[in-house]
């Protein structure tokens, strides 16, 4: 009750004022409360699953479908709709779901879900009259609130089970961090499918009950106008879009000054969108820093202690260590060394892998993140690289190996190698180095048309290079650090 005990109360004692926004309708209060509790009824009498898809945009139907499952005590699982349909259809499975609540659009975007899938679409639903009444399901800090998936090591998504605990924990720190109050207001325009998305410009205004502003897409113009209409008080994005911000031709200082807190994260913040952005509208960026693992705020900086090249001191709450990623030693500040936390907003684990969960802690419980960075003498965290192969391109994650497995099907593809690239727009791109068969013949830009079918586009290669052989060790095993954007630049085959 951690959660939906004050959403609902929030509605109630307010009915009247308007908490959401979106591209379709604002929302008031008793609104919320009707709908949710009317789709609550529609989920009970569909489904006894515990796990409630959820396939929606970006908007105010999203809460609805989030407060209407956790008043049933069900867990929520969010669906990715960039993702290609092979991996929702995936996840669907995985998440041993048989009840997504959706909208037509999604529907005419995806297909039909498969046979054994019911629906409920909201855009459809005629929710009159006095919805049904029922005390809602308590559960305790340790129910698993969400599933969030996201990209896993082998290319396929993993589901981050986060508890309520979790989520409440990293909704105060960040309440407690930044002193938002009732009367701030969000705007959202990061989708709600996503873990910064979900918890910070969805659960948290939720939770405290104050304003919150959404687009579907991010237009230049719908952002521009809520700027203006609604003067919102914070705002969290990736640095693409900051930087289509400052690129617009339409934006004045007076649009953003009611902002007190706009937040970067999900990639690095490029030097260019950081400086430009204060030269033109006299404000200063934060960069943050988390995982979908971990609620996902670690990490902020805040406008009276900001620095560039650091994503602020930990959130209250949060123990963060650098240790030597060959023998766990810890490391001094000033050192870099994989970056790990351990807090009450860390997940439970991964759905149905506990194997990835045993791997994914050490032996004091710390979350081994897999990202490299340093600390500095006063406690600000610095990430300098990462680990893990993973690319973070547009801030969704992907793995090479996914990349390279779809090259491989290509019938005069021998192998293929991925590595990120850095991109001002979109922090990384993915660059592949490809090894034909003997006697093959094929072009790059075939090998990417190849790729676009299995692929969404953020994952197609922005450049395919076709070398006479793949970097490996003398086992033959493929070593992508051998690889850089050099790379076969002149390479005849090519």
């Amino acid at each position: 009750m951690r959660l939906i005990k004050p959403i609902l109360r929030h509605w109630i004692r307010h009915p009247l004022r308007v908490r959401v926004e979106d591209d379709f309708r604002s929302w008031k209060g008793y609104m919320l409360w009707a709908a949710s509790r009317h789709l609550a009824a529609a989920i009970r009498s569909s489904s006894d699953r515990p796990n409630i898809g959820v396939l929606l945009p970006t908007g105010g139907a999203f809460p609805v479908a989030l407060a209407a499952t956790w008043m049933l005590g069900r867990t929520i699982v969010p669906l990715n709709y960039l993702l290609a349909r092979r991996e929702l259809d995936w996840i669907i499975d995985h998440a041993e779901l048989d009840l997504v609540v959706t909208a037509g659009p999604m529907l005419e975007r995806f297909g039909a879900m498969p046979e054994h899938i019911r629906t409920i679409e909201l855009d459809s639903q005629q929710f009159k009259g006095v919805p049904p009444l029922f005390r809602p399901i308590h559960r305790d800090d340790d129910h698993t609130a969400v599933i969030l998936y996201t990209s896993g090591t082998s290319g396929m998504p993993k589901g981050v089970q986060l508890s309520v605990g979790n989520i409440a924990a990293n909704v105060d720190q960040c309440i407690e961090w930044a002193d938002f109050t009732a009367r701030d207001c969000f705007l959202g325009v990061l989708p709600q499918f996503h873990s910064f998305g979900f918890t910070v410009t969805t659960v948290l205004p939720m939770v405290l009950g104050c304003g919150a502003v959404y687009t579907a897409r991010f237009q230049m113009s719908r952002v521009l106008d809520l700027l203006r209409r609604r003067r919102p008080t914070a705002f969290m994005a990736i640095p693409s879009m900051f930087n289509a911000l400052l690129q617009s031709k339409s934006a004045t200082v007076d649009d953003l000054k009611s902002l007190r807190y706009l937040v970067s994260g999900g990639e690095p913040l490029p030097d260019a969108v950081y400086d430009g952005f204060a030269e033109r509208f006299g404000i200063r960026i934060c960069e943050g820093y988390g995982l979908t693992e971990t609620a996902p705020v670690t990490n902020w900086t805040r406008p009276d202690e900001e620095r560039r090249g650091v994503v602020g001191r930990p959130l209250g709450g949060v123990e963060e260590i650098i240790v030597n990623p060959d023998d766990g030693v810890r490391l001094g500040p000033g050192i870099d060394g994989e970056v790990r936390i351990r807090g009450a907003n860390i997940m439970k684990g991964y759905f149905k892998d506990p194997g990835a969960t045993d791997a994914a802690f050490d032996d004091e419980g710390f979350f081994c993140t897999g990202d490299m960075g340093r600390l500095s003498e006063d406690g600000f965290l610095s990430i300098t690289g990462r680990i893990k192969e993973m690319l973070i391109i547009g801030g969704e994650n992907v793995f090479p190996r996914e990349i390279e497995d779809v090259l491989r099907r290509h019938e005069a593809v021998l192998d293929a190698a991925v590595i990120g690239v850095q991109d001002d727009i979109r922090g990384e791109v993915p660059l592949a180095f490809v090894e034909l068969v003997e006697d093959a013949d094929t072009t790059p830009e075939a090998l990417r048309r190849h790729c676009r079918g299995p692929l969404p586009g953020f994952k197609v290669p922005r450049e395919i290079r076709i070398l006479d052989a793949l970097p490996r060790n003398p086992t033959g095993k493929l070593q992508r650090r051998a690889l850089s954007p050099d790379t076969g630049v002149e390479t005849t085959r090519a």
